[in-house]
């Protein structure tokens, strides 16, 4: 079992290199902004489907970039297909990775928790 558990890491790591390339260098989308990074690629064993979880950084609306990477999906499975030796190339989910931001959220109460206490002293 350790051994499909490296290949799916394996798998999931070259995705995520060739993923962010294509979307970087390769998608020419006016009205895709910012920057957007692929931060985690998790495939389903079949290797049917792939989500492919993004942040975003200096963007002029999420959603609207979301739905653009969504409907790229079917290209850039295409481009991948090229790319990455895969009997299957899986079907491209793109989620919104919300860890990011959760830690910022987190970062941004600690400071203000830290605040609040020195001046209480």
């Amino acid at each position: 079992m350790p051994s499909n558990h490296n290949r799916m890491n394996k798998i999931d790591e070259e995705l995520k290199k060739e993923i962010s390339n294509i979307i970087s260098l390769e998608l020419k989308n006016p009205h895709l902004t910012g920057l957007i990074s692929v931060t985690k690629v998790k495939t389903t064993p079949d290797l049917r489907f792939a989500k492919v979880y993004v942040t975003m950084i200096n963007e002029k609306s999420k959603k609207e970039n979301l739905s653009i990477l969504k409907q790229s999906s079917g290209y850039i499975r295409s481009a991948v297909a090229k790319k990455v030796n895969l009997r299957n190339t899986p079907e491209i989910i793109f989620e919104f990775d919300e860890s990011l931001e959760y830690g910022s959220r987190i970062d941004e109460i600690l400071k203000n928790i830290t605040k609040d206490l020195k001046k209480g002293e």
